[in-house]
Parts: C-alpha cells; sequence; structure tokens
C-alpha cells in the first residue's frame, strides 16, 4: 500500500486544523477528479508503520482536531487494510479528536460491514459526479455524495447526515 501526500496542517478537508493523509490508488477515475495524482498505485510512498507514527506524531499538537482520510480510495481493497489499522491505532490515541474519510463507495451498499466504520466519525462517501458538482457544498464536490454521522447512523441502523 502507498500514499500520496500527508498535510501537517489542513483546513480544507473536515473542521478545524486537521492533518489529512491522502492514499494512493483509486480505480474510480472520476471525471475531473480534484486529486489526479493519486489514482496510479504504483506511485507515491510506501505506507509502512513509520508512516504511521509520523501521522500519530503529527496529531498530538493541541492545536489539531483530528485527522482526514482521502485519496485516492483510502477504502480500495488494496488499501483498506492499511486505512483500518491507521484510524484504528488514531482511535486509540487520540479518542477525543474525530476522525473524517471520504471515499467513493457507498456506506450502506459497500462499508456496512467494514471494520473501519468502527473508527470514522464522519464518512464522505459517493463518487464525485462532475455534472453534479456544486462548489457551495460544504465538505463534498457534488450533490449526490453525503456527509454522514458514522457514530448515529450505526447506533440507529440508518444513514444519518450532517446536512
Amino acid at each position: 500500500m502507498k500514499y500520496n501526500k500527508i498535510r501537517k496542517m489542513d483546513i480544507a478537508d473536515g473542521p478545524g486544523i486537521r492533518v489529512s493523509i491522502f492514499m494512493q490508488g483509486c480505480t474510480f477515475n472520476c471525471a475531473n477528479c480534484f486529486n489526479p495524482e493519486t489514482h496510479d498505485f504504483n506511485k507515491g510512498n510506501e505506507f509502512t508503520e513509520d508512516t504511521i507514527n509520523e501521522v500519530m506524531q503529527l496529531c498530538e499538537k493541541d492545536t489539531i482536531k483530528g485527522l482526514s482520510i482521502l485519496g485516492g480510495e483510502p477504502l480500495h481493497p488494496q488499501n483498506i487494510e492499511g486505512t483500518t489499522k491507521l484510524a484504528k491505532v488514531f482511535k486509540e490515541k487520540f479518542p477525543n479528536k474525530n476522525l473524517w474519510m471520504w471515499t467513493g463507495f457507498s456506506f450502506d451498499k459497500d462499508l456496512k460491514d467494514k471494520e473501519v466504520l468502527n473508527y470514522v466519525d464522519v464518512l464522505v462517501d459517493g463518487q464525485y459526479k462532475d455534472e453534479l458538482r456544486n462548489p457551495k457544498l460544504k465538505w463534498k464536490g457534488s450533490s449526490n455524495q453525503r456527509v454522514i454521522d458514522v457514530k448515529e447512523s450505526l447506533k440507529q441502523g440508518e444513514i444519518i447526515t450532517l446536512e
């Protein structure tokens, strides 16, 4: 598994000042994706224990409100194991900080039984659709995507959005 980049201070991908990691590799190839350099699984940097340690060290600062995991596609079969491990370590170390994740997969169709959801606070799901693009939307690029409160959705057994 590989990752593309780590942002030490990100204010665009979730609330507050955050650490963001962009996983490498995506097969959706959405038209006009904002991050096409993350699509090739062969590019990027090796995702290792050192990567997880670096992210945790960056998240230690009091000014950091949470971690955002984006892509590429963090939940692609080639990436989900490493993404799950990172999410688990983060929530164990920082239970009071939030974890946001973006995926082209659907919460209720593709992900409902995945372990990773136990660690995610907010999931933005659905593939970006250029024809539904709306720059006024918060946290997502197109109107088909959903900003999901994962904990509440799992508790209630239905999709609870933050919109």
